[in-house]
């Protein structure tokens, strides 16, 4: 269960955690073990599923699949009780303690933690794009399948070269060649690994390079030391002695380099980049900054970049970012001298390095995966938490502006007293940029009582409202999420938005977390009403147990075009434009059985607008419409064949689910709204020879922001599903038939 104190104490302190490596899982699992009422934590990572480093070889040489080598970040956030911004991070405004996102608004924060990786050092040779980089390890991951769709596919052997004979190239090299082999039954390719020094894994003893070789040699891998690589070209690789190699495929594992943007926010850093930290692991020029695992430059004990080092920092790092939030004195992290390297040669066998000592052995590769498997289900296997009882703020934590906020926590007023402050409002929505309608004549930036739009003659005002508590932990991604599901009623009715009134609740907490929650949120929501045409003219907002947000819309039809849910004609197909699944994956999420994944992909769908959906299901001749929400599939269509006294058959193998909802519902996790909606059972019949598919349950899933359905002249549909692909309706699809209305009320009859 989540632990959720932000309901029961102010938060009066930001944590932020950028980079989801190996030592951030450990500190947002210690965190969520024991919390730090008052503080909010909160990740910004690019990965939502991060791997683990460690078996990376084992994943590409097909000894496991991608779960078994990945920690689940939006699950091990929900059991934290931390915020997940999926998003990646491309500046720091250290003046202003601000995180700058690719794609989202700054995130500010009180203190930093980065734990970001490195990737290798590609602009030390003229590459021209045509090198595949190890880091990171999500890129390469993705380029690695399409090497190896490559490999299966070609007439003969290619050629694989992997420049980098470190650890991590040999480990890499071995498990392409292993794959290959049993792929290709034999015929793998041509292997060559490069170093510019003079043998393979240097910073190992005598004794494990001489295994290690022997395995790359066992495996028909050409090594060459000496010249470093200095260009590749198409099907060849140049080193620096002028000598030319033929290679089909570049790997890059070279020695690793910083991301340039933590040297140019101002961040000490060492002279190849990297953010430079004392023992405490505390930046040396930002007390309020921490770094740990590859992207730390540990100053007075400087160690190799290595996966060991960042899983040993993460107890110290999460130990100390608590320490400095209370005001305490901080721990020092002495890394250890000598480390055990276990690397994998490919099968199901391995090299242990320890010092001037090695072993090599099945038995090897066995304890390797012992401890990695162990790794990675510590992060992924999670306990369930029980509430604490009244959280109270720490000593330490409450500076003098924090301590106001918590007295004023205990006396919150409600009705209008329970408004946000008007120096707060105006300072979050300053920034927000609403789209300028000439037919708005008083809207936002007046000070009126009311907003005042011109009704065009001849037009008809179409009006609704919705309003929901936030179902994920980014404020901005919730705008966009509420902004797009209430703009959903206007385009099913055939409309086009025209303005919008906001309806917002804010958790309590100081004055300026406050009003930067608002700001994010309504941010979100102004850039999908700008992309709408509709125009951000006022609204309302004020405190509450939980973040929520709503919108009451305006928009505007032709009244001889207006779809409604009236209009269903025997023969027309119904046309359904997103899948299904959002309810049951956000229950799991919930409870903590959801993959992230899956989640990340609900949300991509509830991003998606219904505008170009509406417009094409208008094209091809649409008789009646509406969206698919809160009621589910089955109760939408039920009001759709009520109005229009017809009844409709749905082929269950048709209808579309978003990854995952099979499992969550085959696993009982469904919303708590589920159960109402199953009041429709008695007008759903089943084919008798229809097997209890999990997409029976999938009728009556709520959906928030989901999808269109149509009814569609039957010459008409085939195109039309095709129009709304081409569109990026990826999962568009005709799922069943109205039919002539046999009984006394509507039903929906089913068949597989």
């Amino acid at each position: 269960m989540q632990r959720n104190e932000a309901a029961a104490v102010p938060v009066v302190k930001d944590l932020v955690l950028v980079g989801g490596g190996h030592s951030h899982v450990a500190v947002i699992k210690r965190f969520g073990m024991k919390p730090l009422p008052g503080v909010r934590l909160t990740l910004v990572s690019r990965d939502v599923q991060t791997p683990y480093s460690g078996m990376l070889p084992g994943l590409i040489a097909g000894h496991y699949d991608f779960d078994a080598a990945h920690i689940d970040l939006v699950a091990l956030c929900r059991f934290a009780g931390a915020r997940f911004f999926h998003d990646e991070a491309v500046g720091l405004d250290l003046a202003n303690r601000r995180v700058l996102c690719r794609a989202r608004p700054a995130v500010p924060y009180d203190v930093l933690s980065l734990d970001v990786g490195a990737a290798p050092r590609v602009d030390a040779a003229d590459t021209a794009g045509r090198a595949i980089a190890v880091k990171p390890i999500h890129r390469l991951l993705a380029q690695w399948e399409g090497l190896r769709a490559r490999a299966l596919a070609a007439e003969g052997p290619l050629r694989i070269a992997v420049v980098g004979a470190g650890a991590g190239g040999v480990e890499l090299l071995l498990a392409i060649a292993h794959r290959l082999r049993a792929e290709r039954r034999g015929d793998s390719g041509e292997f060559h690994l490069f170093t510019d020094a003079a043998s393979i894994l240097p910073s190992h003893g005598r004794a494990a390079r001489r295994l290690l070789a022997h395995a790359l040699a066992a495996n028909g891998v050409t090594v060459h030391t000496g010249p470093a690589v200095t260009a590749i070209g198409p099907g060849i690789l140049r080193t620096a002695d002028g000598a030319v190699h033929d290679a089909d495929e570049v790997l890059w594992a070279t020695a690793a380099g910083a991301a340039p943007w933590l040297g140019a926010a101002g961040l000490a850093t060492d002279r190849d980049g990297f953010v430079a930290v004392g023992p405490t692991l505390q930046s040396l020029s930002h007390e309020d900054v921490f770094a740990a695992g590859d992207i730390a430059a540990m100053v007075e004990t400087p160690r190799p970049k290595s996966g060991v080092f960042a899983v040993r920092q993460g107890p110290y790092l999460a130990q100390n970012l608590r320490r400095f939030l209370l005001g305490q004195r901080l721990r020092r992290y002495r890394p250890q001298r000598r480390v055990l390297a276990l690397v994998a040669t490919g099968g199901r066998h391995a090299v242990a390095s320890w010092g001037a000592l090695a072993w090599e052995g099945d038995w090897v590769w066995r304890w390797k995966d012992r401890i990695d498997r162990r790794f990675v289900r510590r992060y992924n296997e999670l306990p369930a938490m029980a509430e604490d009882e009244a959280p109270k703020l720490p000593r330490g934590l409450v500076d003098a502006t924090a301590a106001r906020a918590v007295a004023a926590s205990a006396m919150r007023c409600g009705g209008c007293g329970a408004k946000i402050g008007a120096a707060v409002l105006t300072g979050a929505l300053g920034g927000i940029v609403p789209l300028e309608r000439a037919d708005v004549l008083i809207g936002l930036r007046e000070f009126d009582d009311a907003a005042l739009v011109v009704v065009p003659p001849g037009m008809a005002l179409i009006h609704s409202v919705d309003y929901f508590r936030a179902l994920v932990d980014d404020p901005f991604v919730f705008g966009k999420i509420a902004a797009n599901h209430c703009l959903g009623d206007i385009y099913a009715m055939g409309g086009a938005p025209q303005t919008a009134l906001a309806i917002a609740t804010v958790p309590f907490a100081r004055a300026d977390k406050v009003g930067d929650t608002l700001a994010q949120m309504m941010e979100g929501a102004a850039e999908v009403l700008r992309e709408a045409g509709a125009a951000l003219v006022g609204g309302h907002s004020g405190e509450g147990a939980e973040l929520g947000l709503g919108f009451a819309v305006n928009g505007l039809v032709r009244p001889d075009r207006v779809l409604r849910k009236s209009g269903l004609r025997p023969g027309d197909r119904l046309v359904l434009t997103k899948p299904l699944g959002i309810g049951t994956l956000f229950a799991a999420h919930m409870r903590g059985r959801a993959k992230g994944r899956w989640i990340d992909g609900a949300i991509a769908s509830m991003l998606q607008s219904s505008a170009g959906a509406a417009s094409c299901l208008g094209e091809h001749g649409a008789t009646a419409c509406t969206d698919v929400t809160g009621f589910g599939l089955a109760g939408h269509l039920a009001e759709m064949l009520q109005a229009s006294q017809v009844d409709a058959e749905l082929a269950l193998a048709a209808l579309p689910l978003l990854e995952g909802a099979a499992a969550t519902l085959g696993a009982g996790l469904v919303s708590t709204l589920q159960p109402q909606n199953d009041r429709l059972r008695a007008i759903v019949a089943a084919n008798e020879a229809e097997p209890r598919d999990r997409r029976r349950a999938a009728l009556f899933d709520p959906q928030t922001s989901g999808g269109l359905i149509a009814g569609i002249p039957a010459d008409r549909a085939e195109a039309c599903v095709a129009a709304l692909r081409h569109l990026g309706y990826a999962r568009a699809a005709i799922i069943g038939t109205v039919l002539k209305r046999e009984g006394a009320r509507e039903a929906i009859r089913l068949r597989p």
